[in-house]
């Protein structure tokens, strides 16, 4: 796995993923988001096929899904056995405890999903940004399972433990969404009030001082009314991302729960993910029709 940052300031970041089941349709487009952030690394721990063509920086260790329970158990000291995947969500905070010994030589480790597709995350978590503090969250008002950045410190791979009862919650089979709920409340509280107010409060929080949450506009486009436009199409091209309702500006990734949930699931995976070759071609388009190879002409940056 490479570890070499694009410049010799940069941080290192690793991402840490358990993923069980069968791979999504969309992965190889996961993967080539992947591939156009060489210096950002990818941990998966799967039970699914590992795909040959794979991006350098994204390593898989083989695993059953019993298995990776039995080491969650082994490392935070209780018993987690869930009979479905979908529980691992609840443990995104406690990754980097569960892993610590895959995060040396990581400045930062992150926890989050494969419904995304990234964009120069470098571009947005710069070496200045990273340096100013130890919890970066892309909602304004929440922790963003689907992607969230932590500093590599002690107090950061343990702040887990201070989830209220977080033992019996791991251990309880249901899903409890602590990832942005009960964990996103060290950082921010009263999430509900005025971000003026909020800000006040985060004074008095040493948590939330050290923390940033601002939005990245990764599933929908927040307006400062409360109202979400969700963008009828992104763009991605080498690596840049883009949507038609932000113009030029870059956007770290897409985040397509919408999509998959609606638009996606009365739709076959080949009329889909558009003609063979598209995740390696340079630029393609998303929609809630799928991907389509770029416009040759208009209607894209």
């Amino acid at each position: 796995m490479s570890q070499q940052p694009a410049n010799a300031g940069d941080p290192r970041i690793l991402f840490l993923i358990p993923f069980f089941g069968n791979w999504p349709f969309w992965f190889a487009f996961f993967l080539e988001s992947c591939r156009h952030n060489p210096t950002i690394d990818w941990l998966l721990f799967t039970d699914c096929p590992i795909p040959e063509d794979a991006p350098g920086n994204v390593r898989f260790v083989p695993m059953t899904f019993a298995e990776y329970c039995d080491l969650v158990s082994e490392r935070l000291g209780i018993d987690f056995h869930p009979a479905q995947p979908y529980k691992l969500c609840d443990i995104k905070p406690a990754l980097g405890a569960v892993h610590e010994d895959q995060l040396a030589g990581y400045d930062f480790w992150a926890f989050g999903d494969i419904d995304v597709i990234y964009g120069n995350l470098r571009g947005y978590f710069t070496a200045e940004r990273l340096a100013a503090k130890d919890l970066f969250a892309t909602h304004s008002r929440r922790i963003s399972g689907h992607l969230c950045l932590l500093r590599n410190t002690e107090r950061m791979r343990q702040a887990f433990r201070l989830i209220p009862d977080w033992q019996r919650r791991y251990e309880d089979p249901k899903h409890y969404a602590l990832d942005e709920g009960a964990f996103s409340r060290l950082f921010i509280r009263h999430k509900n009030w005025p971000e003026a107010l909020r800000r006040f409060a985060g004074r008095f929080n040493d948590w939330s001082r050290r923390s940033e949450f601002i939005e990245a506009h990764s599933t929908f486009t927040l307006l400062e009314d409360g109202r979400r436009l969700i963008p009828e199409r992104w763009y991605w091209r080498k690596g840049r991302l883009t949507n038609n309702l932000q113009g030029d500006q870059e956007l770290p990734y897409l985040h397509f729960l919408v999509w998959k949930k609606e638009r996606w699931a009365s739709q076959s995976p080949e009329d889909l993910l558009g003609p063979p070759g598209l995740p390696r071609q340079e630029a393609w388009v998303v929609s809630a029709e799928g991907w389509r190879p770029m416009p040759a002409e208009g209607g894209a940056p």
